[in-house]
């Protein structure tokens, strides 16, 4: 049933995106022109936000956000398909993108200079959104039962400089294998990771994102009965030690039509932006993504997860002054 309504939602996520102008890697946009902070308006001016792969949640949620932006305040936004979670750090860093989805362990490390980031990166969250379900997926044939079966297979871990990378290489670790060396790592995109499981030439794969993804929904229609979700429930403690903000979470049966519920770890998702950004900007654009929140849950179910008191929670990354003022007008602190 689940899967029929994302199909819907899937046309109206396409619509949304061709609102949203989505394309490839954007130019930087000129500087947006501020508005009073304490009016909550955003001021006039075009930018950029990135996303994730074409296949996933922030791609679909990235465009469902600058038709909304777009529609309702003076600022023109678009968004841009990328590689996911470090690339947008870097990029939105180095002034390519204005606003970035990216999971909160990702930007942990940023706002830390570790792991990915030698430096710590100047980026503030607008707002903690939804949460992402690690999606550890095997061939049947395969005979993989654990992620420490994984020695010596072929294994997907996500696009390169992706959050996918990053936690797929951490659950490998926690397993007691070498990301390098135990496995075979092919580092694709979602797209590209799926068709390989569909032909055979992987073993599994590793996959962050939202539910349902659209990818995972395309591999569970077309090649369902060769293929299964494992339980990596177990190496949670291994991750809450290097980041207390992973948990534990359920992908139900119903969002891929699976025999029975699988647990795995969760993680949230934040939306960022730099410290220069316009605090007027990270008000409006704020409020408006609860306002009309209805709007999003049309463009994907993973926005029902939005909820301002949630919303608040995004430390070690600071909530940026403007976010912080709409969250108060929604009355979350």
């Amino acid at each position: 049933m689940m899967i029929r309504r994302f199909r819907v939602f899937a046309a109206v996520a396409a619509l949304a995106l061709l609102l949203g102008a989505c394309g490839g890697r954007q130019q930087a946009a000129a500087p947006p022109q501020t508005a009073g902070a304490s009016s909550c308006e955003a001021g006039s001016g075009q930018i950029t936000i990135a996303t994730g792969n074409s296949t996933g949640v922030y791609y679909v949620l990235g465009g469902g956000l600058a038709s909304l932006i777009s529609a309702n305040t003076p600022l023109k936004a678009t968004a841009a398909e990328t590689g996911a979670s470090v690339q947008n750090i870097q990029q939105l860093v180095a002034g390519e993108y204005d606003v970035a989805f990216s999971l909160a362990d990702t930007a942990a490390d940023a706002v830390r200079g570790q792991g990915a980031f030698t430096a710590p990166q100047d980026v503030q969250a607008l707002a903690r959104i939804y949460s992402n379900y690690t999606h550890v997926v095997v061939q049947k044939s395969s005979g993989i039962t654990t992620m420490a079966d994984f020695r010596g297979k072929r294994i997907s871990t996500g696009s390169p400089k992706s959050g996918t990378e990053v936690i797929a290489t951490r659950l490998l670790q926690a397993a007691g294998l070498n990301p390098e060396t135990d496995v075979q790592p092919q580092r694709l995109e979602l797209g590209k990771t799926i068709d390989a499981m569909k032909d055979g030439s992987i073993d599994g794969f590793v996959w962050s994102g939202g539910l349902p993804t659209g990818g995972v929904t395309d591999l569970f229609t077309s090649a369902g009965d060769r293929v299964e979700f494992l339980d990596i429930s177990g190496l949670l403690p291994k991750l809450q030690e290097i980041n207390p903000v992973y948990a534990e979470g359920t992908v139900p049966a119903s969002a891929y039509g699976t025999p029975a519920d699988v647990k795995t770890i969760v993680v949230p998702n934040l939306l960022l932006v730099r410290n220069d950004f316009p605090a007027g900007n990270a008000c409006a654009i704020t409020k408006l993504m609860f306002d009309k929140k209805a709007d999003l849950e049309k463009v994907h179910p993973a926005a029902k997860e939005l909820d301002p008191k949630v919303a608040v929670d995004t430390a070690p990354v600071v909530l940026a002054p403007g976010s912080q003022t709409a969250l108060q007008q929604l009355g979350a602190t």
